[in-house]
C-alpha cells in the first residue's frame, strides 16, 4: 500500500570500515580539490558537474610497484555502503591524478582502468546521497601493492577487487572529505538524476 510519507532512513553511523582491515604502514595523500573533514565541492558531485577531484601521494614504501585508488562511502544507506570509484594497476611511477582524471580509461597512464563502481559506470561518480541524510563520509584512499597487477579485468567488483588487495596492501593512505543534500528524507530519489 503506497503512502505519501517519505522514507525513514535514519539509522546507526557505520564504523570506518578502514578500521576493520589488517593493519598497514601509513603514507600520505592530500588534494588541492578537497580537504580532510570539510565538505566536497558541488563541482566534484554527481548531483552537479562530476569531475574527479586532483589526488597527490608520497611517502609510501619504496618496494611499492602499483597502486589501487579508491573512493567509498560508507553512509550509504545499503548494508555495503557505495563505491563511487576505483582504479587498479596504476603504476609505482604515478603519484597523483589530475582533476577529471576520473572520466574515463583514457585519463589513466598504463595499464591502468576504472572498474565500475555501483552507479555501475566504469568512472568516477561523485557523491549523491539521498536528500536529509546528514553528512556522508567520502573516503579516498591510495593502496600501495607489492604487486605490479591485481590480476582481475574491468568485470570485477571494486568489493572482490578491495579483498584481492588486501594480502598485497604494504601501505594505504586515506583522505575522508564529506557531503549532503538538503531537503527532506526520501526526496529526491537517490540517483534519479544522476549525470
Amino acid at each position: 500500500m503506497a503512502t505519501d510519507q517519505a522514507a525513514d532512513l535514519s539509522r546507526p553511523r557505520p564504523p570506518a570500515p578502514y578500521d576493520f582491515l589488517p593493519a598497514a604502514p601509513s603514507f600520505t595523500l592530500t588534494s588541492p580539490d578537497i580537504a580532510e573533514g570539510r565538505p566536497i565541492a558541488d563541482a566534484f558531485t554527481g548531483v552537479h558537474d562530476n569531475i574527479s577531484p586532483a589526488l597527490e601521494w608520497s611517502g609510501f614504501p619504496d618496494r611499492t610497484r602499483s597502486f589501487v585508488v579508491s573512493c567509498f562511502d560508507p553512509d550509504a544507506p545499503t548494508p555495503s555502503g557505495w563505491w563511487h570509484w576505483m582504479i587498479v594497476d596504476l603504476d609505482a611511477s604515478v603519484t597523483s591524478l589530475p582533476q577529471g582524471a576520473g572520466a574515463s580509461d583514457l585519463q589513466l597512464d598504463g595499464a591502468a582502468f576504472h572498474l565500475a563502481g555501483d552507479s555501475g559506470d566504469h568512472a568516477w561518480f561523485g557523491p549523491y546521497p539521498p536528500a536529509g541524510d546528514g553528512d556522508h563520509r567520502y573516503i579516498f584512499a591510495v593502496h600501495a601493492l607489492d604487486v605490479d597487477t591485481l590480476g582481475i579485468d574491468d568485470e570485477t567488483s571494486p568489493a572482490a577487487a578491495a579483498f584481492a588487495l588486501v594480502s598485497h596492501c604494504i601501505g594505504r593512505a586515506l583522505l575522508t572529505a564529506t557531503y549532503s543534500l538538503p531537503g527532506e528524507p526520501g526526496a529526491p530519489a537517490f540517483l534519479k538524476e544522476g549525470k
